[in-house]
């Protein structure tokens, strides 16, 4: 089958698009363009060129694999676009679905553009650390003006057919291009560009000051400027240039990984594409709190109808206002219409008592992080639930097998990790329990993808893949304050770009999060001899749960807190000497800010390693979508394990070795995985890591 094709319709061309799932940009279809091209340029009885693609979208971008051929050029399809935008007669790109990167350059080269009333628009080429590489920094600002074109641009967010014709991006909303239509049309004069220039250009030069390490910034920056002030051949040239510089840098290489990582990340090896699933036309949530809450808005937000279950009438009627402030706010925001929240609101629904549940199809289950409580409600989930019904249980740390074991019906039992708020977060770890059927699993996997969540499926352990991980390395940063480092120098490491460039630090995070969350996960994990026996072992959180230093909510934690400004915290560093002196400790002041990344980062990136080797997560790239995804880890560094990489795994394994000599290493926590120590040697690559006897 060939990618295009070229016919007659009447006194019409058509150049049509046929490349599965979405049309994108590949060597065949590029091809094919020219070679129809070619065709309508001889085709002089022609009036007019109509592009159009069959299938469910218009062009949505390019492929995005051919970025990393060596031989690589979008010149062949640059010069194509220039033809088109140079024919004496009219071009006219028929759009639907969602018109993306690529496509929209298409379109933008041609004359007029005709789009179906559901279209979606957007370049999100500064997602992968790039630009618009086919003129799209030129041709945007001359048709829509250079202040449309900077937002899309610089956010990669997608507006409707009614915003793009109301910017003039489209000429008309119709379902089809007829010479009716084309002959009433005439293509848009250029927008004027020096309206507002001065302050877009400033505003542009101003954000990418501000991330140094992510170019991409810096080359919109200069591709607009070359848009409003040079000739449409020498700002092609700008633009031809900066993308050129781009497409090998870290930063892209880093963005890109994780486009594939996240579409790889819901394959679960063992569960084909074709394993069957329950239908799930009604969902359950038990406990109306901020996390039930959030995964009730998930679920309706999607389409499905929800029940939301309490013990107690006065929770179910707060769980409802708060659901409706949020609804509120969407639509203030503009993020959401009035009707689509009036449909929300309508699918969900408050109820007392467990029994509310007993017909639905899916239980989410989101009560208190308690082992004790979590068994004792799916104890009573499994006797009220009909047969057939998915339970999960919506658990950080927590044992799944336990708690599916408590139901009386494990195969039916899965985990699931919600990001708080679920409803805004877009991580979601699944956790496969040793007795989870598989079309349980492949039910809720599908679930997840429809409520929007991007996807990693983990084993059972002690924090699943994220919050495993996390536990080393707020390990590290209690350790490095006992030994004399204050949070906030420890912190200003890891947020530095030029190390990491973490939104927020360790103890930030801990704090907005909550103090006693975190160190009740720790006690119980101590308590039940699963979790380190060392006296000194995040001596730190669990004597401010203690002492009731819960952070940003209690003014004071690891800072303390003028409304949410966090300001460093004299009390806390009288506490950290203090136990420093209790557990015999040695206080230093030469910690250098090298140290404090090594410790934070390495560690994590072994525990990584033992996750693998574990089967705990089947890839490595899993472990960077969750990092980045649902932890804030800078998508411009591609991940931990990514990071990891780009450093050199012998570095890594020769710095765990160095702190084990140096410190001694009574507890194990720098014993180097076997894994990463042969990963190392071999010259493989974590981060590709499958489990499958590669080197990764």
């Amino acid at each position: 089958m060939t990618a295009t094709r070229y016919v007659r319709e009447g006194t019409l061309a058509v150049l049509e698009i046929d490349n599965p799932p979405v049309n994108a940009l590949s060597g065949p279809v590029i091809s094919g363009l020219i070679e129809g091209f070619d065709r309508f340029e001889t085709d002089e009885d022609a009036t007019a060129l109509v592009l159009r693609c069959r299938g469910r979208t218009f062009v949505a971008g390019g492929d995005i694999a051919m970025f990393d051929d060596p031989a690589f050029s979008p010149a062949p399809f640059n010069d194509l676009l220039n033809r088109i935008s140079a024919s004496p007669r009219c071009v006219v790109a028929e759009l639907f679905g969602t018109v993306l990167g690529g496509g929209l350059e298409l379109a933008l080269a041609c004359h007029l553009r005709i789009a179906r009333e559901n279209t979606r628009f957007a370049l999100p080429e500064i997602r992968l650390g790039l630009i618009p590489g086919s003129h799209g920094t030129q041709r945007l600002p001359r048709l829509v003006g250079l202040a449309e074109a900077a937002r899309m641009i610089s956010t990669g967010e997608m507006i409707d057919a009614g915003r793009a014709l109301e910017i003039g991006l489209i000429d008309l909303i119709a379902d089809s291009a007829d010479p009716v239509a084309i002959a009433t049309l005439s293509p848009r004069p250029v927008a004027a560009q020096a309206e507002g220039a001065p302050e877009v250009l400033r505003d542009l030069a101003d954000a990418a000051q501000l991330r140094p390490h992510e170019p991409a910034y810096q080359a919109i920056a200069e591709t607009l400027a070359a848009a409003a002030q040079l000739p449409f051949g020498k700002g092609a040239a700008v633009e031809a240039d900066w993308f050129r510089r781009l497409l090998p840098s870290a930063p892209a290489r880093a963005q890109r990984y994780l486009f594939f990582a996240e579409r790889r990340s819901a394959a679960v090896p063992g569960l084909s594409r074709g394993t069957a699933t329950r239908a799930v036309e009604q969902i359950g949530v038990l406990g109306a709190g901020t996390m039930g809450v959030g995964i009730a808005l998930s679920c309706a937000l999607a389409g499905l109808p929800v029940t939301l279950s309490e013990v107690e009438q006065s929770r179910i009627d707060a769980a409802l206002e708060r659901i409706e402030g949020i609804l509120a706010g969407m639509v203030r925001r503009g993020r959401l219409g009035e009707d689509a929240a009036q449909a929300c609101r309508n699918r969900i629904s408050g109820a007392v008592g467990i029994k509310a549940l007993s017909q639905a199809d899916l239980v989410i289950e989101a009560v208190f992080e308690d082992m004790a409580i979590k068994l004792d409600v799916a104890r009573e989930l499994g006797r009220t639930c009909k047969p057939g019904a998915i339970i999960a249980t919506n658990t950080s740390t927590l044992d799944v097998d336990v708690i599916a074991a408590a139901t009386g019906r494990p195969q039916e039992v899965v985990g699931t990790h919600f990001f708080s708020p679920a409803h805004v977060m877009r991580l979601l770890e699944v956790v496969r329990g040793r007795e989870t059927a598989a079309d349980v699993l492949s039910t809720v996997l599908g679930i997840a993808r429809r409520i929007g969540k991007t996807v990693a499926v983990s084993g059972v352990c002690y924090g699943f893949i994220g919050n495993r991980m996390a536990e080393v390395y707020m390990r590290e940063s209690e350790a490095m304050q006992l030994e004399g480092a204050p949070p906030e120098r420890i912190d200003g490491v890891i947020e530095d770009p030029a190390w990491l460039g973490m939104a927020m630090g360790p103890s930030r995070m801990l704090d907005m999060a909550g103090v006693d969350v975190g160190a009740r996960t720790v006690i119980e994990w101590i308590a039940s001899g699963k979790g380190p026996q060392e006296p000194a072992y995040r001596a730190l959180c669990r004597r401010m749960f203690e002492t009731g230093s819960h952070g940003q909510k209690t003014g004071h934690g690891y800072y303390r807190y003028e409304g949410r400004k966090a300001l460093s915290n004299p009390a806390h560093a009288a506490l950290a000497a203090e136990l420093a002196e209790l557990h015999g400790i040695a206080r230093r002041d030469d910690l250098t800010d090298r140290e404090i990344f090594e410790r934070l980062l390495y560690p994590m990136v072994n525990e990584a390693a033992h996750i693998l080797a574990e089967g705990i997560a089947a890839r490595g790239s899993d472990i960077d979508v969750v990092w980045t995804a649902g932890y804030g880890f800078p998508r411009w560094r591609g991940g931990p394990l990514f990071m990891a990489d780009e450093i050199g795994l012998p570095e890594i394994v020769a710095r765990l070795d160095h702190y084990a000599a140096r410190d001694g290493d009574p507890h194990g926590y720098w014993q180097v995985s076997p894994l990463l120590r042969s990963l190392a040697a071999q010259g493989g690559r974590i981060s590709s890591w499958t489990g499958k006897g590669d080197r990764g």
